[in-house]
C-alpha cells in the first residue's frame, strides 16, 4: 500500500495511505522544527529607524507649535495700531493753509446706535480724521472708512475677508479714558467752517476751558433720530447767529468756525497733517449726563 506524509506546522505530521484511510501520526523530529534564524545587520537599522521615526515626528510638532505661537504673538502685538511720537509721512486730504468756503456734501464719516454723524468740514478742507478717548462718558463711535495706522495682523485680516476698500482714512490716536474711539477729530486749519454733523436742536452753548483759559466754544445738540444722547462740538467759535433753541440742519446748518489749540497743547492730529493738526472734535453722550451750567 502506498502512503504519503503530509507537514502541519512544519512540526507533526500525519500519514495517510492512498485511500486516504489515517495512520496514527508519528512523533515531530527535530529536523521538523522550526529555527529562529538571525537578523541581519541590515534589518536591524531599519527596526531602529522604525522605532526613532515618532521621535522626530514629536519634535517636528513640537518646533512647529513654538514657531507659529511666536509668529501669532508678533501679528498680535502689531494689531492694534502703531502710534509713536516720531511723525510720519501721509497724503492729507486737504493741502496746508486751505480754506475753502462752502458746505461739505453728504458724508458720513461714524454711527453710534442709530445717530449717524455727517462730516462737518468741507472735503476740500479735511486734513485728517483721527479718533481718540475722551474721557467723559462718551460713548465708543463706529468708524466709517479704513483705520490707515492699523496693525499688521489687521490689515491681514481685512484682506482675508474680502473687506471694500474705502477712500475715507482715518487713525487711531492718544486720548485721555474711556473707548477708543469716543472722539472723532477731524482736521481743518483754524478759521475753517464748520457745519451740523446731525439734524436736531441746539440744546446748549458754553465756553470750553483749557488750562483756565476759555478757548471757543462747546456745543450740544440734541439730534432728532435720538433724543436720547447728545452730539457735542468743541475745537470751535460758535457762529453769532446760533442760539441755544436753534434748530440745526445737518451739513447745512453753520456752527462756528475751527479755533487755534497750538499755544494751549500739542494736537495728536498733527502727526497726520501737513500742518499743526488744529480740528473739530466731536463726541456723542448720554442725554442723562450732560452738564446744566
Amino acid at each position: 500500500m502506498t502512503t504519503v506524509r503530509t507537514i502541519a506546522d512544519g512540526d507533526a505530521g500525519e500519514w495517510i495511505d492512498w485511500e486516504g484511510s489515517a495512520m496514527v501520526p508519528p512523533m515531530a523530529s527535530a529536523r521538523n522544527r522550526q529555527t529562529v534564524r538571525p537578523r541581519a545587520p541590515r534589518e536591524l537599522q531599519r527596526m531602529r529607524a522604525r522605532r526613532r521615526r515618532p521621535e522626530r515626528h514629536a519634535a517636528r510638532f513640537v518646533l512647529t507649535v513654538l514657531f507659529s505661537a511666536v509668529l501669532l504673538l508678533t501679528l498680535l502685538l502689531t494689531a492694534f495700531g502703531t502710534w509713536s511720537a516720531d511723525p510720519v509721512a501721509t497724503s492729507p486730504l486737504a493741502e496746508a493753509n486751505v480754506l475753502p468756503g462752502g458746505q461739505p456734501l453728504p458724508q458720513i464719516v461714524a454711527t453710534v446706535g442709530t445717530v449717524q454723524l455727517q462730516l462737518p468740514v468741507a472735503q476740500t478742507a479735511v486734513t485728517a480724521i483721527g479718533y481718540h478717548q475722551a474721557g467723559n462718558g462718551s460713548l465708543a463711535l463706529d468708524p466709517v472708512g479704513r483705520q490707515g495706522n492699523a496693525g499688521l495682523f489687521a490689515r491681514i485680516w481685512h484682506r482675508l475677508a474680502g473687506a471694500k476698500e474705502n477712500r475715507l482714512v482715518w487713525y487711531q490716536l492718544r486720548g485721555d479714558r474711556g473707548p477708543g474711539t469716543s472722539a472723532l477729530a477731524v482736521g481743518a486749519a483754524p478759521g475753517t467752517d464748520v457745519y451740523a454733523p446731525v439734524d436736531g436742536t441746539v440744546v446748549g452753548i458754553t465756553d470750553f476751558v483749557l488750562s483756565n483759559r476759555t478757548y471757543g466754544s462747546r456745543i450740544d445738540i440734541r439730534p432728532h433720530a435720538a433724543p436720547s444722547v447728545v452730539v457735542s462740538l468743541t475745537h470751535l467759535r460758535a457762529d453769532p447767529a446760533l442760539t441755544v433753541g436753534s434748530a440745526v440742519t445737518k451739513a447745512r446748518s453753520k456752527m462756528g468756525v475751527v479755533v487755534d489749540l497750538t499755544a494751549v497743547e500739542r494736537q495728536a492730529l498733527a502727526r497726520y497733517t501737513q500742518d499743526a493738526g488744529n480740528n473739530v472734535s466731536l463726541s456723542v453722550r448720554p442725554a442723562a449726563v450732560l452738564s446744566v451750567r
